[in-house]
């Protein structure tokens, strides 16, 4: 085994740990392209909420849709590529495209949905209807 030593302040052109983070460089870029955003759903009372952390998504850039009780959250995490004159040993940043969609209930009101963007945070609240009655039924079995 070759073992090589680097200086912590790039001495004369060399750069910090390039043996070990150049091969993390390339996947960064992979898992940049994989952006999914958390998100927590729940219930309480007259309705149902879904929260999205979104930290650096500006609005403009958030798609919500509903199409046959699937709600849809699509948009993009942009990145400024002006970083002149650093060297980045890594970055934990994401960036680039996401989608997460969510099945509603049965007794999700579509018509009542509302959407709030704040602070890096999308809140998502869905009215609940009237309570949907139970559809199984008994068969009944013939001998």
């Amino acid at each position: 085994m070759v073992e090589k030593s680097y200086t912590a302040h790039g001495g004369n052109g060399t750069e910090w740990w390039p043996g070990v983070l150049d091969p993390l460089r390339s996947f960064g870029n992979k898992v940049a392209d994989f952006f999914t955003p958390n998100a927590d759903a729940s219930a309480k009372g007259e309705f149902y909420e879904i929260n999205v952390e979104l930290p650096g998504v500006g609005e403009k850039d958030i798609d919500v849709t509903l199409h046959d009780r699937v709600l849809g959250i699509k948009g993009e995490k942009r990145t400024e590529k002006k970083e002149e004159g650093k060297t980045f040993y890594f970055s934990e940043r994401s960036y680039g495209a996401f989608q997460r969609t969510f099945r509603l209930p049965e007794d999700a009101d579509e018509s009542g949905v509302e959407a709030v963007f704040k602070d890096g945070l999308l809140n998502i609240k869905i009215a609940k209807t009237a309570a949907v009655v139970d559809k199984a039924k008994k068969i009944k079995i013939k001998s």
